[in-house]
């Protein structure tokens, strides 16, 4: 991979491939480098969806997913996501908590075997095309991969209904944030998969800000105001290589070890690991 370094407001591009980082056309769908500066900057109306968790996690917004804590979660992840009879996400100073732990809930009924605790929110209500912004400190603890995504809540078959990751980071490689989307024709399983990285120094330190902009022809991503990842609808393969045309929820969780996140173990002496979230916004368009 060349790396080509992009300083703007503390912030620190890794791209694949040799195009500049400033520019101006939406990479096509066939192209290899998804780097892309800019401007991005929240409208100044009120949110059409926000939470900015200020007393407790409110269940008209948010639900707790445990769906697959008995038959195991998807890559080869560690955690049991706990509910919200549990701590594991919670309220503190203003700001949302999810916090993973090195324990084994077996009285939990629907225990799969899991030697640690975590939580995965997700919205209860779809959004779609809009602007995203979610302030968020991270967890740098090796074997943890917090994540900040979208999926179709329709029923549709991974990967075929579409996923967008506004972050993700693995703790094993602190400060290095990772922006993807994922279709059918498009997707980490063929390795096809479309995104760029970025370095945000002290991600795990202090809060930033992570922000999508979606529209029909663009999906652009960046930290603090800036863009560093767009791919553009070009329909290379149709709704195979593009099917973000239809709401998705918003998913915060912080996952332990897994096929990335677990690529170096998992430091069970570094938990509690905890991602917190301070506030999220969505306007819709």
């Amino acid at each position: 991979m060349q790396r080509m370094a992009w300083w703007l407001a503390g912030l620190t591009l890794l791209a694949t491939g040799g195009a500049s980082a400033q520019q101006v056309e939406a990479p096509s769908l066939g192209a290899t480098n998804y780097a892309f500066g800019g401007a991005m900057t929240a409208p100044a109306t009120r949110p059409t969806f926000g939470d900015e968790f200020a007393k407790t996690i409110d269940r008209r917004r948010w639900r707790w997913d445990i769906s697959q804590n008995k038959t195991g979660w998807p890559n080869h992840e560690l955690q049991y996501y706990a509910g919200p009879d549990r701590t594991n996400a919670r309220i503190e100073r203003g700001a949302l908590v999810i916090e993973a732990r090195a324990e084994a809930l077996r009285n939990e009924p629907d225990w799969g075997g899991q030697r640690y605790s975590s939580a995965k929110l997700v919205t209860q209500q779809t959004l779609g095309y809009g602007f995203y912004e979610v302030r968020a400190q991270l967890p740098c603890g090796r074997g943890m991969w917090p994540a900040i995504w979208l999926l179709p809540m329709d029923g549709s078959r991974w990967p075929d209904g579409g996923e967008i990751d506004i972050m993700e980071m693995v703790g094993w490689n602190p400060d290095v944030i990772h922006a993807t989307v994922h279709s059918a024709a498009f997707n980490h399983r063929l390795k096809t998969q479309r995104g760029a990285e970025v370095r945000v120094a002290g991600a795990c330190t202090d809060y930033h800000r992570y922000q999508l902009d979606w529209t029909p022809d663009t999906i652009t991503i960046g930290v603090d105001g800036r863009a560093y990842m767009r791919v553009k609808n070009d329909q290379p393969g149709g709704a195979a290589a593009w099917p973000f045309t239809r709401p998705y929820s918003l998913i915060l969780n912080l996952a332990v070890g897994g096929d990335w996140g677990g690529q170096k173990g998992v430091d069970d002496a570094a938990l509690p690991q905890a991602m917190k979230v301070d506030y999220v916004r969505y306007w819709q368009r």
